[in-house]
């Protein structure tokens, strides 16, 4: 059976836009869209060099327990015009019900406009496993032992 996010509009927000949707058979990520709100919609939101912001998408998700839904940049977005997520992935877990908000940053050199109705980022439903956690005299040894960032070699 395969996993049902369900969809809820904002009152506010343009029900003549595409849902969440894969552009391709093979897509591991669903596109999300700017929703804006009325007043936005005629001229975008522009993003200035290094300017956060957290994009509206009109809609609310229910995901089914023991899922996530993780926010990831779009990478046409990111290489031709800088434009990414500050906290990539954003994780929304399986309680959250609250408005569905995409931040965004342009770390790009030049300002940036998302209409609406553009492809904003993607997201990917995964599963969670929780874990329990216990404390303990002694970690087991590995061969890379305590080797931390770039210890592994460059390839």
């Amino acid at each position: 059976m395969i996993p049902e996010v369900l969809i809820l509009f904002e009152d506010w927000a343009d029900r003549g836009l595409p849902l969440p949707a894969y552009e391709t058979p093979g897509a591991a990520g669903a596109d999300i869209r700017a929703n804006l709100p009325p007043n936005e919609r005629a001229e975008g939101v522009t993003l200035a060099p290094m300017e956060r912001r957290i994009v509206a998408t009109g809609i609310r998700v229910e995901i089914p327990p023991g899922f996530e839904m993780q926010i990831r940049p779009r990478s046409g977005l990111a290489t031709k015009h800088g434009i990414t997520l500050p906290n990539t992935p954003g994780t929304i877990d399986s309680d959250y019900r609250g408005p569905l908000g995409v931040a965004l940053v342009n770390l790009g050199p030049a300002p940036y406009t998302i209409h609406h109705g553009d492809r904003i980022a993607q997201m990917i439903v995964a599963p969670v496993v929780q874990t329990g956690f216990r404390v303990v005299d002694r970690l087991s040894d590995t061969g890379r032992g305590e080797g931390g960032f770039g210890s592994t070699g460059r390839s």
